[in-house]
């Protein structure tokens, strides 16, 4: 097959319609006369012009080829040659290594099918070929057929869902930029269909995609595991779901030592309350009896283990807030003492404390002196009136109508817990929390509204009580933003990688792992898959291939057939040196005969 490199070139072939026009234009057009004195001529004239029309039609033919001849040369003509390997291909493999892929199909996982059809295609690369591989997780690899077969063999699987669609995006940018005359991406993936969502668009590079057919296997998997409330003092609770087609075991255990076991049915909510002797930050699983897919049988959760905040109200703080501490001494929640204080920021003598702005401004100079004092980077500014809507976690329908600005020092560590009129309004740091108003109706709405009481029982649980803590969320391999306050993340075993920056990295396996300062505990990252995960339904080739929207897409589910169609471009040869030459012993022809033509003439 015949392609141009240059194809625009192919319009300097009309130049060829000049010498056609001279050889139209040079035909004698006139009136003849004949003599009685010549007329023995014609016979020999005649003869005589047959021979030049014909010389002057060879001309023209020789002119309007050499023009064709040289278009067709300016416009780089390459010639595909069937049956001698491959042209020189970028080829980006990429490996489906999500955590579905480790369900067991046979006696054998998903993962290890597909990895061998991932070297089966890498084998197929010759010297001057570009390969590389890009796993589920976004990461590349890149090197001779040898080395990309040796970091195939090394694939393991994923600990959660990775992104296949965002892996197939780069390797098409990654052949793209290769420079290569031919573009190709080898997706091999098992198809899972909470994985391939929505359209992707592929552009212009060839793909040839593996799916394998026949259903997945059965599957169960813990979809939710929590402990309610975060802080138990000492009791609470372990709420959780399992997904299964019918009923599955369950056990829940904290740190090892089983604290449940029992059997749930589909779609059932389970909750178990404990009030175990443990104390301090403590990790815990929900787990189900090993089946066809163990990545998501354990689902992990932490929580914090302790007796019941301490907390003093200052007179000062009205009647609302006196309330709500009376609510939750009667809940077992807290206690009334002097561990944690409840107090306006310019009566305020030591931490932990719950700092609210004083309700009279010619208190706010001894307030900043005071939050000097006790260490706290935020200061009060100046005074706003206007309500304004809050915005925060369990604040919903609250307003602040009079509220002060806040500053903080620069480079200090600390959290906004809700704003006000797009300024810090709550913050939060190491033992202190702050409200930029006054607990009192005509400054907020805070205190009269129902989501108060459980409001403060989260501040002095989570954020003021001794050794308590955010319990932070996440994906295997996710970034997510430092906890004020955490200098290292301690890892299984009880080793510690010390934290710099604003971000922390999640470890790439589930479990529960906990935030530290010097030697404490300070808050807990629970790492977990995605509960999608747990769902192993397939997409058809057919379905799969509707969502990779390109130019040249094929989805196979035969190993054959996927190592047939990977590198099967013929390579391309240039022809443009043969166009030259033919075009040149065109014009030398040309030449010859023009020269003989005149020569007779003269």
């Amino acid at each position: 097959m015949l392609g141009f490199l240059a194809p625009l070139w192919l319009l300097a072939g009309a130049a060829a319609a000049v010498p056609l026009l001279i050889h139209l234009l040079r035909r004698r057009i006139g009136t003849r006369v004949n003599f009685p004195a010549v007329r023995y001529l014609l016979r020999a004239e005649r003869e005589h012009s047959r021979k030049l029309r014909l010389r002057n039609l060879l001309l023209m033919l020789l002119r309007v080829a050499a023009v064709l001849l040289l278009a067709l040369a300016a416009a780089r003509p390459v010639l595909r040659m069937a049956g001698s390997g491959h042209a020189p291909t970028a080829l980006a493999v990429v490996l489906d290594n999500s955590l579905s892929s480790s369900a067991v199909v046979s006696g054998r996982p998903v993962l290890e099918g597909l990895k061998a059809r991932a070297r089966e295609v890498a084998r197929r690369a010759a010297s001057d070929d570009r390969l590389w591989l890009v796993t589920a997780d976004g990461r590349v690899h890149g090197g001779s057929a040898g080395a990309v077969r040796a970091e195939i063999d090394r694939v393991e699987p994923l600990a959660g869902a990775g992104n296949p669609a965002r892996a197939l995006t780069r390797a098409t940018s990654l052949v793209r930029q290769a420079g290569q005359p031919e573009r190709e991406v080898a997706l091999i993936t098992d198809a899972q269909a909470t994985s391939w969502r929505a359209p992707l668009s592929i552009g212009d590079t060839r793909v040839r995609a593996y799916a394998p057919a026949g259903p997945p296997p059965p599957n169960r998997g813990v979809a939710d595991a929590a402990a309610i409330p975060s802080r138990w003092t000492p009791r609470g609770a372990v709420r959780a779901r399992v997904s299964t087609p019918d009923s599955a075991t369950y056990r829940i255990s904290l740190e090892g030592r089983t604290l449940a076991r029992g059997t749930a049915s589909r779609d059932e909510e389970i909750t178990v309350r404990a009030a175990p002797s443990e104390r301090g930050w403590t990790g815990g699983a929900v787990e189900l009896e090993p089946d066809e897919l163990r990545g998501d049988d354990a689902r992990y959760f932490a929580v914090w283990l302790g007796p019941p905040p301490a907390v003093a109200v200052h007179p000062a703080l009205g009647p609302f807030a006196r309330s709500a501490v009376d609510a939750l001494v009667e809940a077992g929640r807290i206690t009334l003492g002097g561990d944690i204080a409840l107090v306006p920021a310019d009566e305020a003598t030591r931490l932990p404390a719950l700092l609210v702005a004083p309700a009279d401004p010619v208190r706010l100079g001894a307030a900043n002196r005071a939050l000097e004092r006790l260490g706290v980077p935020w200061r009060l500014g100046a005074l706003r009136r206007g309500e304004s809507p809050v915005r925060g976690e369990r604040l919903v329908g609250v307003s602040a109508s009079v509220r002060y600005v806040l500053g903080r020092r620069a480079g200090a560590a600390a959290d906004t817990l809700a704003t006000a009129g797009g300024d810090a309004w709550i913050v939060r740091g190491p033992n202190y929390v702050l409200i930029a108003s006054a607990l009192t109706p005509d400054a907020t709405t805070l205190p009269v509204r129902a989501p108060f009481v459980p409001w403060l029982d989260d501040v002095v649980s989570q954020a003021l009580a001794g050794g308590s803590g955010p319990i932070l969320t996440a994906t295997p391999g996710a970034t997510l933003p430092r906890p004020a306050g955490a200098d290292a993340l301690e890892l299984a075993g009880g080793t510690r990688s010390p934290i710099s920056g604003d971000t922390v990295f999640a470890p790439e396996r589930a479990g529960a792992y906990f935030f530290a300062r010097g030697s404490q505990r300070v808050g807990a990252l629970v790492v977990n898959p995605e509960p999608e995960e747990s769902a192993l339904d397939r997409l058809s080739p057919t379905a799969l291939a509707a969502l990779l929207r390109g130019r040249d897409v094929r989805v196979l589910a035969d190993t054959a057939a996927l190592s047939a169609a990977v590198f099967a471009s013929a390579p391309r040869r240039p022809v443009v040196l043969p166009l030259l030459v033919i075009a040149l012993a065109t014009l030398v022809t040309e030449s010859v005969i023009a020269g003989g033509t005149r020569g007779r003439a003269t």
